[in-house]
């Protein structure tokens, strides 16, 4: 699908979900709407989360340290945020491959940005890292970096969004 039938798909698909345009957001690659940008941080989230609390519980109960527990972690992260798009997109009827490369254009950045601000906010806060599964400080700490990473992510796939880069490549696969 070329850029202008792309751009047109998403102008139908934003009126179809009584979504307006956001002028002046574009700059002439098209444009994205806030509620878009956020649906999109919110399916990149929840990726995050079941990657994070899987990645903790699995290192908890394996009894490993704050480094290997947190890689493991942020490999979920992306192994789950990269998995929810593909079935999407897989559902679409498309190869692997494709789903594969779909997958990695739409997430990557939004996955990356989320993941660092998620995990700088655990690092900084004072005993997070130190916390465990049955300390309230874990799950307190955790939502609230994954708060202020949808805040920061949102914006970041708004502008990717409407310049037809990041989710903007999975709408082309919705019914």
């Amino acid at each position: 699908m070329d850029h202008t039938a792309h751009t047109e798909h998403q102008h139908q698909h934003q009126h179809q979900q009584g979504q307006g345009h956001d002028h002046g957001s574009g700059h002439g690659h098209g444009s994205a709407s806030w509620a878009m940008a956020a649906q999109a941080t919110l399916h990149c989230l929840t990726g995050c989360a079941i990657g994070e609390v899987l990645g903790m519980i699995i290192g908890t109960a394996a009894g490993w340290g704050n480094l290997p527990t947190t890689l493991l972690a942020i490999v979920l992260a992306f192994f789950f945020g990269y998995s929810l798009t593909m079935r999407g997109v897989l559902r679409a009827g498309v190869d692997l491959r494709t789903a594969i490369r779909v997958a990695l254009a739409a997430d990557t950045l939004s996955i990356a940005v989320m993941e660092l601000i998620d995990n700088g906010v655990i690092l900084v806060w004072p005993s997070a890292m130190d916390a465990t599964l049955a300390d309230a400080l874990f799950w307190v700490s955790l939502a609230v970096s994954l708060v202020i990473a949808f805040v920061v992510t949102t914006p970041v796939n708004k502008w990717t969004i409407g310049r037809g880069k990041g989710h903007a490549v999975v709408h082309q696969y919705h019914h």
